[in-house]
């Protein structure tokens, strides 16, 4: 979840954690450029870009350099031969309120086991890795208007929103962002600690004092209705950026796909 986010989360998942890897999945870190090639198709596969997400000369730089590439296998029918890759994640080395930390840059999943809590599980490897090479935080960024991978970043795995990024990579030409703004919600996740209360507002009491919409299928919405997309865009990316530039934390994120904005410390 990501950059280019994470196609795994389910607006109506239950709070329950879902098995560490689906029965038939197996998720390895890579190193060869037989097997980045192998990503790289899979971004495309996901993404529908003419061109590459991330280059396999970049993949094979970020592995070699201490970064984190790694795969999701189908291997079902237990033979090597017929494994196949259904998702992956790529994140480089960085620092987070000057400690170490990982910026996950883009994960991807093939539709066919979206909703499996493969997502869930791939986030869960990377924290382990980070975890184990005393990394403190995972940051990484997504569209504040896709709603489900809002509720998966921040109800889910209980992420905590560190900033808003207006056009934060420009004009994008992928199938998914294509005439849309770039912008982009920072979140971070701490190695240390692991939510495990669903951060929904069912729990808040009272503590909210904003609530912030999003649009039900933000990419439907892109082809059919460009107009409504900026008008979102504009009110979302306003109180959005107003609440955190005045210390108002995003404390959670409803099933209705609302974010739910706290008060001040």
């Amino acid at each position: 979840m990501s950059t280019f986010d994470t196609h795994d989360a389910d607006p109506a998942s239950s709070a329950h954690p879902a098995p560490p890897v689906p029965e038939g999945i197996e998720i390895r870190t890579l190193s060869s450029a037989v097997e980045m090639a192998h990503v790289v198709d899979v971004f495309q596969q996901i993404w529908g870009s003419v061109t590459e997400i991330v280059r396999l000369e970049m993949l094979m730089a970020i592995a070699h350099s201490g970064g984190y590439v790694a795969a999701a296998y189908d291997v079902s029918d237990g033979t090597p031969r017929s494994q196949r890759i259904v998702g992956a994640s790529v994140a480089l080395l960085a620092r987070h309120q000057d400690r170490p930390a990982l910026h996950s840059h883009v994960t991807g999943i093939l539709p066919g086991v979206r909703s499996s809590g493969l997502g869930r599980a791939m986030k869960l490897h990377q924290r382990q890795w980070a975890q184990d090479r005393g990394i403190d935080w995972i940051v990484w960024t997504f569209d504040p208007l896709v709603r489900r991978n809002a509720w998966f970043n921040i109800a889910v795995l209980g992420a905590e929103a560190h900033g808003y990024l207006p056009h934060f990579y420009g004009t994008m030409t992928d199938a998914l962002n294509a005439g849309d703004d770039s912008d982009r919600l920072l979140v971070a996740w701490s190695v240390a600690t692991t939510p495990t209360v669903l951060r929904d507002g069912s729990d808040l009491d009272g503590a909210v004092v904003e609530r912030v919409a999003t649009p039900e299928d933000i990419v439907a919405l892109r082809r059919t209705d460009p107009a409504a997309v900026r008008r979102w865009r504009d009110q979302t990316r306003d109180a959005l950026s107003a609440a955190l530039g005045a210390g108002r934390p995003i404390v959670g994120f409803t099933r209705d796909g609302d974010y739910l904005i706290g008060e001040a410390p």
